[in-house]
């Protein structure tokens, strides 16, 4: 109908200078942190939204090195992370293909990831990324 206010809720990351959603009952921060450290040492922690890919984190919140060419796809690795070593077993194993895209990366390590591979679950607050050299 024409003349009516429509609002919509804003996409999740979608206003990262925004404080995150607290809970009202216990001020608890709802969003997972996650920390994107980049080559020179420089770090940036961020209120990463549920259900997110760490790509998708990165991306929206300009984080140098982490492209996301293909959008999440698994096909192009312009998302590899280097996972901090005590997360690794935390996250679910890669898949063939996440492993397959990977040899396409230089850096690559035990701890390389494709962001775009894995999403922010409540489990994940506190997570360390580190850009590899090769991309910061």
């Amino acid at each position: 109908m024409l003349g009516q206010n429509w609002q919509h809720a804003p996409l999740p990351g979608a206003f990262p200078h925004l404080p995150a959603p607290v809970s009202q009952a216990t001020g608890e921060n709802l969003m997972p942190l996650v920390t994107f450290i980049q080559p020179d040492g420089i770090s940036m922690a961020i209120d990463a939204p549920l259900g997110m890919s760490v790509m998708q984190v990165a991306t929206q919140n300009a984080i140098a090195g982490i492209i996301g060419e293909c959008g999440g796809a698994c096909a192009c690795a312009t998302c590899h992370v280097h996972i901090d070593p005590p997360w690794v077993e935390r996250l679910p194993a890669p898949t063939s293909q996440e492993s397959e895209m990977l040899e396409f990366s230089s850096d690559v390590k035990d701890n390389s990831r494709l962001g775009c591979q894995i999403r922010i679950t409540d489990d994940l607050d506190g997570l360390l990324v580190y850009v590899p050299a090769s991309q910061g």
